[in-house]
Order: C-alpha cells, then structure tokens, then sequence
C-alpha cells in the first residue's frame, strides 16, 4: 500500500510539471497515462476526477470547428461530445471539465438522501485487448442538498456558460423511487439544463419481469413530467430517459412506445447505460452493442426522439459511427480515464474531419444517415 502511494504521488507530481510544457499531450501520453493504466480503476478513476477538480489539466480552448455546432434541446453548444454520467457524480469538477472542451456535461447520479457506493470496487482490465471498466453501482452520491449547493456556486459565475444536465437517482432503501425522482426534478430542474432518469435503475432481469418494469416505468415518468409542469414559471427543462444495453427487442418496442408518446413528456434517450449482464461492463466492451442499440431505436422511433450515444467511444471515427447509427449527440467515460485529457480535442478535430470527408455540411446532416447498416442482421 505504502508503495502504490509513493507511484501514485510520483505520477501526480510528473503530470503536474509536464503540463507547464508546450508540447505536454504527447508527453502527457507517452509517460503519464501508460503509469495511471497500471494503477487500479478506482484509483484511475479518482485521479482523473482529482486532476479535474482541482485544475491542474491542460486548458484545451480552441475554437471548435463550426461543423460541430448543434443545437442541444433549444441551448446552441459548440460540439456533441459530452461527459457520461458516473464520472463526476457530485459536481466537484465542472470547470476541469469544461477545460477539456465538453460541449456539455452530465453529472451524477444524484440520490435524494447521501448514499455510499456498496458494491466492490471497480476494476479496470483488458477485455479481448480492448479497454473496459468494470463500475460497480453507481449511485455513490452526496445527496440533492450538496450537490445542489455545488451547481449553484459554479452556475452562478459568469465565466461559465456550458450546458449541464443532472442524472437523477433513487436511494437504495427508498420504498417510492417514483417520489424520488419527482423530487430531483423539483430540485434540480429549476436551475440546469437537461434531466436525466435512470431505466435501468428500475428494472429487473429480462424475461418474466418486462411487464412488470414497464409499469414502473410510466409510474416514474408520469411522476417526473407532473413535477416538471409544477416548476416555476413552467420551466420545461427536457426529460432524457438513460437505457440499459441489455434490452430485449421486446422491450425496446415498448420503451419505444412510451417515450413517443406526448404524455410521458421523454424529450430524448441515452443509449446506453453499463450493461448489467457482466459486472455492468461499460467502455469499448459495449461499443458494437451500443451502436446497434442506438440504430434499433432510432428505427423503432423513426428518428423523432433525440438520442445521445455512449459507450465505447475513443475516437472520432467511434463517434461518427453512433451519429451515423442515429445520435445526435455522443458521452464519453471510461476513454477519458484511459486516454488522457487530450483526448476530447482529439475526437472532435477527427469527427470534424470524417464530416467533411463524407460530404456533410455539418454533424446534423449526419444523423441516422447510415442507420441501416448498424441494424443487427
């Protein structure tokens, strides 16, 4: 223990004086990240949000491509690459995230109730030569008041205009998730940008239970959209609905169903949370499965729901296939602890160019352009 300490110390202090240098990607890349890869995923994990939190990252404030441009539900964001929820969780490190070059963050999960994470802790390994992260539960959360005060204090300064949305959890010991989830909407929705509810959260197994989870799924998103209507000023802040990978075709129709329905009020799908079939698995290990996921709903949905792609993407070329399949938006995670903190700007410069090259004015143009080719056979 001593001695992961000192290598822990040793790394940090390294990456410290290496991004006082000009050229500090390629150093960052070549020595900095290949040590952080040795050091256990929590400990990554940790080490990435620390380096966020208090700022010590390379500031990436370039001006973005205008052919990344969109429109994210009505806010105009300079690119579609945005933080997955799970990495910070309690909103400690919005600006060091912004300093990377998101165009928009999501944070949490948020419980109503501070809650620790008690599943064993994560793990990073190589799956088939590819990156995955083993997360564990991730509903470890300080609870709506901390948080709460946290988002204030960062939304409230001028020199922070990027779109943050909040994941709204239910505790674990909570007899009404229904009423949980209602609450964070009163909580939050007056002050950010997106929510988003869990489905996975919800649910249990495949098979017999798929009745069963979809009326606990129009139980909390009747919930949600009359907590949204009771909002001051009827903000209507826009409701995203987090999907697993897991999910039987049976299940997509019916989620299909309910979200393009007026009255549940889901303005837009995540697709896809951690798969819960293996250890919730999330990185390249989902990165096929999360791509069909994504051409499937678009499908079923005949691309009236605006979705935001995740899972496995650490490039460019990652990210174009999901706009491909039918995102307009893509998250990342689990590349940016294994990757570094250039790899946002990497990404979009590579995604740029595939725009181009592929004849489209800009990524809108893209969306659920090639969606059939991602369909499973």
């Amino acid at each position: 223990m001593r001695t992961l300490g000192i290598f822990v110390a040793s790394v940090t202090a390294v990456y410290m004086g290496l991004t006082a240098y000009e050229n500090q990607d390629n150093l960052i890349r070549t020595f900095i990240m290949p040590a952080v890869r040795r050091l256990p995923a929590e400990m990554s994990n940790n080490l990435a949000l620390w380096s966020c939190k208090y700022r010590i990252n390379p500031v990436y404030n370039r001006q973005d491509d205008f052919n990344l441009q969109s429109s994210f539900f009505g806010r105009l964001i300079s690119n579609p690459i945005g933080i997955a929820a799970g990495f910070d969780r309690n909103a400690q490190a919005l600006h060091g995230l912004k300093d990377l070059g998101f165009g928009y963050l999501e944070i949490g999960s948020v419980t109503p109730v501070a809650q620790k994470n008690s599943a064993t802790k994560a793990s990073m390994f190589d799956l088939h030569e590819d990156w995955a992260l083993s997360r564990g539960d991730s509903f470890h959360s300080d609870g709506h008041y901390v948080v709460m005060k946290r988002l204030r204090k960062v939304l409230a300064r001028n020199d922070f205009k990027t779109v943050v949305g909040v994941n709204l959890g239910s505790n674990r010991t909570s007899p009404n998730p229904s009423r949980d989830y209602a609450m964070g909407v009163k909580t939050f929705g007056p002050v950010v940008d997106f929510l988003v509810v869990n489905a996975t959260s919800l649910s249990k197994p495949q098979g017999p239970n798929s009745l069963e989870n979809k009326k606990k799924l129009i139980e909390v998103l009747t919930a949600v959209n009359q907590a949204r209507t009771q909002l001051q000023q009827r903000r209507n802040v826009p409701i995203l609905l987090k999907l697993s990978p897991d999910m039987t075709l049976d299940e997509m129709k019916d989620t299909a169903s309910i979200v393009t329905l007026r009255k549940y009020g889901v303005d837009g799908l995540i697709v896809a949370n951690s798969a819960s079939t293996r250890e919730n698995l999330s990185g390249d290990a989902l990165k096929e499965r999360s791509t069909k996921l994504i051409a499937q709903m678009y499908e079923l949905t005949k691309g009236s729901v605006t979705i935001i792609g995740v899972g496995g993407i650490s490039s460019g070329k990652d990210a174009f296939e999901k706009i491909q399949a039918g995102a307009s938006f893509v998250q990342l995670y689990t590349a940016l602890v294994s990757e570094g903190p250039d790899l946002v700007e990497r990404i979009k410069q590579e995604l740029s160019q595939l725009i181009r090259e592929a004849g489209y004015a800009n990524v809108r143009e893209a969306v659920g352009s090639n969606y059939k080719h991602y369909l499973p056979s």
